[in-house]
């Protein structure tokens, strides 16, 4: 059994990836400062926040945690290049820039709190790259694939009719949603409204949105910072097979 993470190695330094309002990296470091007030050290540290989006959240939670911040816009990346977003032709030599801009903080672990953009091989190959997705990522379809991945995972969860949704954390490999899992959340009931029409979008949209934010209230918020602590603490291993597994 290999250990992911091996704490002798020292405290584990990680970098933040967001796109949007960066909700996961802020409760990530809310739980960075709570265990240095707790254990005198939290056994992770983020060094650094990366963005590729100019209008993102990332500068204001640099500056109320007093993190450094580099923005990459990856659409001004494109538009330069005279390419749609869609082309994932270029997007390794867009991650290849990243990972030089992000070098001095001598990270080994990315944590992809919100981050939009498909990582290539290059930021896959310089980080362990954690994410975490807004389903249980373990419940199959009829063909053995994962049901509830991409970015409406939860309205497809609430219109296949489960009566429970769950997060996951995975590790970033090259299919994505289908990293290797390492935690999966507590089980929260769906909630609809009375009025709950799975015909009329606005209604599933509505139900959507709503049981998403509960979601990452009670399953994100939780686990991801749990994930990256248990990660530093030596406590997820891969056997010979690749599988993993994490120590009571």
């Amino acid at each position: 059994m290999k250990q992911l993470y091996n704490p002798r190695d020292g405290q584990m330094r990680v970098v933040g990836l967001m796109s949007g309002s960066g909700s996961n990296i802020e409760k990530i470091l809310e739980a960075e400062r709570r265990l240095n007030s707790e254990n005198g050290e939290s056994p992770y540290k983020m060094v650094g926040i990366f963005s590729d989006r100019y209008n993102s959240n990332a500068t204001k939670i640099g500056r109320d945690f007093d993190i450094p911040v580099i923005i990459r816009d990856i659409r001004a990346f494109y538009k330069a290049r005279g390419k749609p977003r869609k082309d994932l032709g270029i997007r390794a030599e867009f991650d290849a820039e990243t990972v030089r801009a992000l070098k001095p903080f001598e990270a080994s672990v990315a944590a992809f709190g919100g981050y939009m953009s498909i990582a290539t091989a290059p930021l896959m190959n310089a980080f362990l790259g954690l994410n975490v997705h807004p389903s249980n990522l373990s419940i199959l379809n009829a063909n053995g694939e994962r049901k509830y991945t991409g970015d409406h995972a939860v309205r497809d969860a609430i219109l296949a009719g489960e009566k429970e949704i769950r997060s996951t954390t995975h590790l970033i490999e090259p299919q994505v949603d289908y990293g290797r899992i390492l935690m999966i959340s507590a089980p929260l009931k769906v909630e609809l409204d009375e009025n709950f029409d799975s015909g009329d979008k606005e209604s599933v949209k509505s139900a959507e949105d709503f049981n998403q934010t509960r979601l990452k209230e009670l399953g994100d918020w939780i686990i991801f910072p749990k994930t990256l602590e248990y990660l530093a603490t030596g406590r997820f291993v891969e056997n010979c097979c690749g599988e993993i597994n994490w120590l009571q």
